[in-house]
């Protein structure tokens, strides 16, 4: 289905070019081309104009996004999805446990882009996998794909922005402080493919703010609450494991399957602006069942707050 978006041309859009119209609000390089390439892409009160007409107040200015051919490599296979929300534009899942988002070698058909091509399948509607922020396979909860190129770029946009709040609920192994911040590079580990380390001298900055929640003392475990400022590969595990309160069940850096088999690590909350209407939206996600073992009640975590 082609997607159409309407603009009403304000008094501060006054003399903008379509094109300069269409980058102030989120128009990538690819999709700016995509419709000056489409017969009817940009159109000003139902004609179709080139991309340098200049806007005047009270035009409506109309996109016709072209379709992308679908994901025909990926293998529609049945997944039982978490849709939290849809609209649109855009999806949030709350993604299970041991689900990869994207194919990689070994994953062709357990993925979270495999489970949604067959989720669309049935709606008979065309496909394209546009994850926005990822996961790592075993790390649950909420994460956002976009069903159109246009909210694809916005949203992309934001989250290199860090414009797309996202909270984390984590078991650590300890009692850390009661909040904190965590400023310390990281990198990748010398001969290791996948994993990462702090590393002072060659390292990309990573910041990790967190709160504790509770502390259980006869599992000498605690519930924290994470926010990110910076989003480097395995951040929230490193970091925790760094200041020595790491994610237990977690292969990598604190192999310890006593308490839980997969490293405990929730993403929890999302916030951010909708690609289109720029309303607000908020999304939450309760602690998966492998995960209450700290606490049956999740609402203990509170508004993230390092005060």
């Amino acid at each position: 289905m082609t997607r159409t978006l309407e603009y009403l041309i304000e008094e501060t859009a006054a003399d903008m070019t379509a094109e300069q119209y269409l980058k102030k609000i989120g128009c990538s390089r690819n999709v700016l081309s995509r419709l000056k390439a489409a017969p009817d892409g940009i159109q000003v009160d139902g004609t179709a104009v080139f991309a340098s007409r200049r806007l005047s107040p009270g035009e409506h200015l109309t996109l016709h996004l072209p379709e992308d051919p679908p994901s025909e490599k990926l293998d529609p296979v049945f997944m039982d999805l978490d849709i939290v929300y849809e609209d649109e534009d855009l999806l949030v899942i709350n993604k299970a446990a041991g689900v990869p988002v994207h194919p990689s070698q070994g994953n062709h058909g357990n993925t979270l882009a495999n489970g949604l091509a067959w989720y669309f399948k049935e709606k008979g509607e065309p496909f394209v996998y546009r994850a926005v922020n990822c996961l790592d396979r075993d790390t649950t909860g909420l994460m956002i794909a976009a069903k159109n190129m246009f909210a694809a770029s916005v949203l992309s946009s934001m989250a290199a922005a860090r414009q797309i709040r996202r909270e984390y609920l984590a078991i650590v192994l300890g009692k850390p402080e009661e909040s904190g911040t965590i400023d310390a590079p990281i990198g990748r580990k010398a001969g290791s493919i996948i994993e990462r380390t702090v590393d002072f001298s060659s390292g990309e900055r990573a910041v990790t703010h967190y709160r504790r929640v509770l502390y259980r003392p006869d599992l000498d475990a605690s519930l924290v609450r994470l926010r990110l400022e910076t989003g480097r590969t395995h951040q929230i595990r490193v970091h925790m494991a760094y200041i020595g309160h790491p994610l237990p069940g977690d292969f990598l850096y604190c192999p310890d399957y006593s308490l839980i088999r997969r490293q405990a690590l929730h993403s929890h909350q999302l916030t951010f602006l909708h690609p289109v209407t720029k309303k607000e939206l908020h999304f939450e996600a309760p602690l998966p069942d492998d995960m209450r073992f700290i606490s049956a009640d999740t609402a203990a975590a509170g508004p993230f707050s390092l005060n």
